[in-house]
């Protein structure tokens, strides 16, 4: 059962009426008996025929006791106004200043603690002659505390005097400060939408105005849940507001959005459809540590969930592969296994924390960079290139590695080493992919203090291990482990197949950050990298140590290979080849073209994506470069602008991050004349037809 708080402004009304002859009474004492006292001066003294002059009802609470704005919110009567003025003399609209928010038990009341202004406009017609000019008004409001309510009234009176054109006239300078508190017209018209329950609205506002705890005052009942949280986006020059739903009855509202302390921004919203976009802000409502502390919660949660989900995502298998091994290897034994899924945890938590700690340091140096901005960078790939290769031939049985022995003993003193590494390497590759959960939650390290979202990327670490947790600390999982035996041997060597794989994965990568021409030099690399282990294996079976040669010579053609690429300016000049011949054509990604789309009312699909992203490849081939997706879209004249991440590209990197996005895949629909809608990061080709055929 719900509490109608109308029904409490008319028994307040009532209580008004019931309690009048008494504040008559205290009037007739003068205003030193009322609660909030009021006193209306002018502007100015003097005024002129044809012009306005502009009075203010000051209003001076006592301590502890407040008076409302205009809309009182869920209890509260707002002030009215009963003039007696001369004829050709007209009263306007009432003009309140930015309120303040008092919540008593779930009640919300939009009010002012402190003294306040309420401004109104006279305005005198051409006709009104010299002389003085009697200007008097019965005003009513109500007087609250925390604990009691007190209705108030109060007559008041004033003369001034209609002056020649001529005339000189003074201001009072006080007025200065009333209006500074007035909310500011912002200029442009909003656009608001109630579905399900939920209120949303856009408004535009440049990206560079200053927000401090915002919030939404709306001037019409029954549309919004005053005491509903309301949480808001930022979405470029867009400031997105989303909270609970009232009713659903007018096609126009309007309010005052404040955005600091006294300041705020009128406006009027049409409706329309808004969808909830942009990078989250801190929540208007409560302290900023409970809001920092909510989000970084919710940002942790969907953090660990989603590296949990990343071991499903095809980049990170190849190196699951070797996890599997060791645990195989480990058999039923408790200590081992759980000491090397600590190890295994531990490397990808430190690996996964110091890539947010360079993303974060890039940031703040200006750098416009996002998740997995590592493999933006062909010399790191070479490197990359060099370890998996190495893994491969490992897993091969060309050669052994010192501290990683794949025989049947249990205990091995290098054992926890190779766990760390192994984790170390499995957070490294798993940074291209991107699944279900972790956009919003790598998205919050935006706003997020750097230690907060230094969190964020831990906790991604800890939900890339947690399977190898669980098994390491449930005996039932574990008791579930093969036996370790001769079919090791084999398994090992087959799984260095999918190593092999994502070294061709790399070489192609390369081949698309530095061109064709240039794919003979990783070949080149990489046929040294060979010869270098296949010569270092030699050795092993020989009983020969080479360690010391090998690792110089694995160190000077890794640096040779990374002096021999091609500099800066050629790799960032290199053009992604022309897909105009693609199952579903586009265009390269630009704002201004963006807007000269939406400007036309042409629907327009944009979609970010990148050679070593996984994800954006997989999405690519099994929904958007299909034939059913192409023809829906020709059908409905969609444009279609690709964003290409594969180099570093600092347009698109703060495009990503006004979305809320650190890192691709990022998939947006932007129908005619609507706000744009944020796709899921897992699509289909049902995904995107069915989105056109109700768009249209």
């Amino acid at each position: 059962m719900t509490f109608d708080f109308r029904i409490l402004a008319i028994l307040l009304a009532f209580t008004t009426l019931i309690f009048a002859p008494t504040v008559e009474a205290q009037n007739r004492l003068g205003n030193r008996e009322l609660n909030v006292p009021a006193t209306m001066i002018a502007e100015s003294q003097k005024v002129k025929a044809g012009e306005n002059v502009t009075l203010a009802f000051v209003m001076e609470p006592k301590p502890t006791w407040h008076g409302y704005w205009e809309n009182p919110g869920d209890a509260g009567i707002g002030m009215s106004f009963d003039w007696t003025l001369p004829a050709g003399v007209t009263a306007g609209k009432p003009q309140f200043q930015v309120p303040d928010r008092l919540l008593i038990a779930g009640i919300m009341n939009y009010v002012y603690k402190g003294d306040y202004a309420v401004l109104v406009n006279l305005t005198l017609s051409d006709t009104v002659r010299p002389g003085p000019l009697p200007v008097s008004v019965k005003s009513e409001w109500l007087s609250c505390t925390d604990e009691i309510c007190v209705p108030e009234q109060d007559e008041m009176s004033l003369t001034l005097q209609v002056v020649g054109k001529d005339a000189a006239v003074a201001l009072e300078k006080r007025f200065n400060d009333f209006r500074a508190a007035l909310p500011r017209p912002l200029g442009s018209e909003a656009s608001f939408a109630v579905t399900d329950n939920l209120f949303r609205l856009s408004i535009p506002l440049p990206a560079d105005v200053d927000l401090d705890s915002p919030y939404f005052f709306i001037n019409e009942d029954g549309i919004v849940d005053y005491a509903a949280p309301q949480t808001f986006s930022r979405d470029g020059d867009r400031l997105i507001l989303e909270t609970e739903a009232r009713g659903d009855g007018l096609d126009t509202i309007s309010g005052v959005l404040k955005i600091g302390d006294h300041m705020g921004l009128s406006f009027t919203a049409t409706k329309g459809e808004v969808a909830m976009t942009g990078v989250p802000l801190l929540a208007a409502d409560g302290p900023k540590e409970q809001n920092l502390t909510s989000l970084l919660f919710l940002a942790l949660g969907g953090a660990i969930l989603g590296g949990l989900l990343l071991n499903l995502m095809p980049c990170v298998f190849p190196i699951l592969s070797l996890k599997a091994i060791s645990l195989a290897k480990a058999g039923g034994n408790e200590a081992v296994v759980r000491r090397d899924a600590l190890a295994y945890t531990a490397g990808v938590v430190l690996v996964a924390t110091l890539l947010g700690a360079v993303l974060l340091g890039l940031r703040a140096s200006g750098a416009a960079v996002g998740w997995a901005f590592q493999l933006q960078d062909p010399r790191i790939i070479f490197v990359l290139l060099a370890l998996v290769t190495a893994i491969g031939f490992n897993l091969a049985g060309m050669f052994e590695l010192p501290n990683v022995n794949f025989g049947n003993k249990l205990a091995q003193k290098g054992g926890p080493a190779g766990s760390f590494w192994t984790g170390a390497l499995a957070a490294f590759v798993a940074t291209p992919c991107t699944g279900p959960f972790m956009a919003a939650a790598l998205g919050a390290t935006i706003v997020l203090p750097p230690v907060a979202a230094l969190v964020i990327f831990a906790g991604l670490g800890v939900g890339l291990a947690l399977p190898f947790l669980l098994i390491a600390f449930v005996p039932a999982i574990r008791s579930r482990l093969p036996k370790p035996g001769p079919w090791l041997d084999g398994f090992r060597k087959a799984m260095a197949i999918p190593m092999f794989l994502t070294g061709i994965g790399l070489i192609w990568l390369l081949g698309r950050q530095i061109g064709t021409d240039a794919l003979g030099l990783s070949l080149i690399f990489l046929l040294l990298v060979a010869l270098i282990l296949w010569w270092f294996g030699g050795g092993q079976m020989k009983g020969r140590s080479r360690g010391a040669l090998t690792s110089a010579a694995m160190f000077a053609t890794i640096v040779g290979g990374i002096i021999a690429l091609p500099g800066e300016a050629a790799m960032d000049s290199r053009k992604i080849a022309d897909n105009s011949a693609a199952t579903l054509p586009s265009e390269p990604f630009t704002e201004a073209r963006l807007s000269e789309l939406r400007a036309a009312d042409q629907p327009v699909f944009a979609y970010f994506t990148a050679d070593w992203c996984i994800t954006c490849k997989a999405n690519e081939a099994a929904a958007i470069q299909r034939t059913e997706t192409a023809d829906a879209f020709a059908a409905a004249k969609v444009a279609v602008l690709m964003g290409d991440w594969t180099r570093p590209d600092p347009v698109i990197s703060k495009f990503l991050e006004k979305h809320g996005r650190a890192g691709v895949p990022l998939y947006l629909y932007y129908a005619p004349g609507k706000e744009p809608v944020i796709l899921p990061q897992i699509l289909t080709v049902a995904t995107l037809t069915d989105l056109i055929s109700t768009a249209v």
